[in-house]
């Protein structure tokens, strides 16, 4: 079985949070929740967001947006 790693920083997933079977640990969950909106961190951290848990739920589901597939 392989080892969780964090979404953000790659570490291994010892603590911290699971969104959707993809995880944040405790350090980058704690610098998340301070960083201030509209900083070089805060959309650093939404990119990875985006990438790992948002992107993977939606290639979930077969939408095409004007013949445009995701």
């Amino acid at each position: 079985m392989q080892k969780r790693k964090c979404i953000i920083c790659g570490k291994p997933l010892n603590d911290g949070i699971m969104i959707n079977g993809r995880g944040i640990c405790k350090s980058c969950e704690d610098r998340i929740t301070h960083a201030e909106s509209g900083t070089d961190f805060y959309e650093y951290y939404k990119c990875c967001i985006r990438k790992a848990i948002a992107h993977h739920m939606i290639r979930g589901v077969d939408y095409n947006c004007q013949n445009y597939p995701l």
